[in-house]
């Protein structure tokens, strides 16, 4: 019987594909939240200060960052389809690493492990869901990101059932979930292995580029990275610092401190499904304003808020800051759509690179002043939001061979 021939449809949308890589993207972001849920355990374990904790994100934002744009650009020119399963051998050796910590240093290896996985593991799956959308692609990056951050919900939550009450070691566990995840990455890498093959040899295509200057897209691409500052040094602010601010002003336990962790991250990843759906269909230009923008009542009012409307406004604001990230990354991508894993490194690294620049700087200022204090200046970041109303409308394209 003659064996079937792969082919290729760029207009049509690859659901399997895309559950596949959103359960990678899952599992990759689970074990990189257990870093920052792990922050109760460990600062009672090696009596760290909020600077060390700062530190510790630092280290791994730094390392996540730093090299998801190398390998962005590298992996434009040089597809691999097996870099996944590659980098989460990385993250494998830092969940165990982690475990076995006995001292601070060892929890900044550790840490950079899952950073180096992360960062690797990044661009490539976000060129897998740019191939897999068949044009859909606010919705297809959703999916992808509503993965990510259904993992960095569930962290929190499973940490506090599975490994507080017992102890460190119990990090272990979520080895499972690595090894379930390089069988998925398995099934991923085979596809795009046959899609890259299958393009091979093909004729010079036409692409879609925007009718704008060099200086308007420098100037675009300036505008949505200083987006990106704002919406991930708050959200640094809350993964990193909210549980031990709960602890400190109502007097709860670290146990029922990252419950209220789960409703902000659970948000995050409701709030990237519906923005990156709305981006299709409403204009990416517009969720980016109102995701940065219109969160900002909500945070300015979180520093006077009871413990029941903590609970309640960290739900809004993570809900509506997360809807930007899909429109954003998208939106960068058409602007520059000849580089697509050197667009999609530069702002997965930026964002990384952020949070742990911010997370550092706010855990310096915690311990010189109080965790109100930062959630009073933080507050005001949204409010850079205004500044998507300078993004132009990208409605004229011409057309490029490649």
């Amino acid at each position: 019987m003659p064996q079937k021939t792969f082919s290729f449809d760029q207009t049509k949308t690859s659901y399997s594909i895309l559950i596949a890589i959103a359960i990678a993207h899952l599992s990759n972001d689970m074990i990189q939240a257990i870093i920052p849920a792990s922050y109760p355990l460990l600062k009672e374990n090696f009596h760290l200060s909020f600077a060390q904790i700062g530190v510790i994100t630092f280290c791994f934002q730094l390392s996540s960052s730093l090299l998801q744009p190398i390998v962005g650009a590298y992996t434009d020119k040089n597809p691999k389809p097996y870099s996944q399963i590659f980098a989460m051998f990385f993250s494998i050796i830092g969940i165990i690493a982690l475990a076995y910590s006995n001292n601070y240093y060892s929890v900044l290896f550790s840490v950079t492990m899952v950073g180096i996985g992360s960062s690797i593991f990044h661009p490539e799956s976000s060129r897998v869901a740019f191939l897999s959308s068949g044009g859909k692609r606010s919705l297809a990056q959703s999916i992808f990101q509503i993965g990510g951050n259904t993992g960095s919900a569930l962290a929190p939550l499973l940490l506090a059932l599975f490994v507080l009450p017992h102890g460190q070691r119990y990090i272990l566990w979520f080895l499972i979930i690595a090894i379930v995840a390089q069988f998925v990455l398995g099934y991923i890498a085979s596809w795009y292995k046959q899609v890259l093959e299958s393009v091979k040899g093909q004729s010079k295509k036409l692409i879609k580029v925007p009718d704008l200057s060099n200086t308007t897209i420098n100037f675009s691409i300036f505008i949505l990275l200083l987006l990106i500052f704002s919406k991930y040094v708050y959200i640094a602010s809350i993964t990193s610092y909210l549980q031990f601010y709960m602890m400190e002003k109502f007097a709860i336990t670290d146990v029922q401190a990252q419950v209220y962790l789960f409703y902000f991250l659970i948000a995050i990843a409701l709030g990237t499904l519906f923005g990156g759906f709305l981006g299709d269909y409403l204009g990416r230009k517009y969720i980016i304003w109102f995701s940065v923008l219109g969160c900002a009542p909500f945070t300015l009012l979180l520093p006077f808020a009871s413990l029941f409307w903590t609970g309640i406004l960290v739900f809004i604001i993570g809900l509506i800051m997360a809807s930007a990230f899909p429109s954003i990354l998208v939106y960068a991508q058409e602007l520059l759509p000849r580089k697509l894993g050197m667009v999609s490194g530069l702002f997965y690294g930026f964002a990384f690179g952020m949070g742990g620049l911010g997370a550092a700087f706010l855990g310096y200022w915690a311990d010189h002043t109080s965790l109100e204090n930062i959630y009073l200046v933080c507050s005001y970041l949204p409010l850079i939001g205004i500044m998507a109303y300078f993004l132009p409308n990208m409605k004229k394209v011409r057309f490029h061979e490649v």
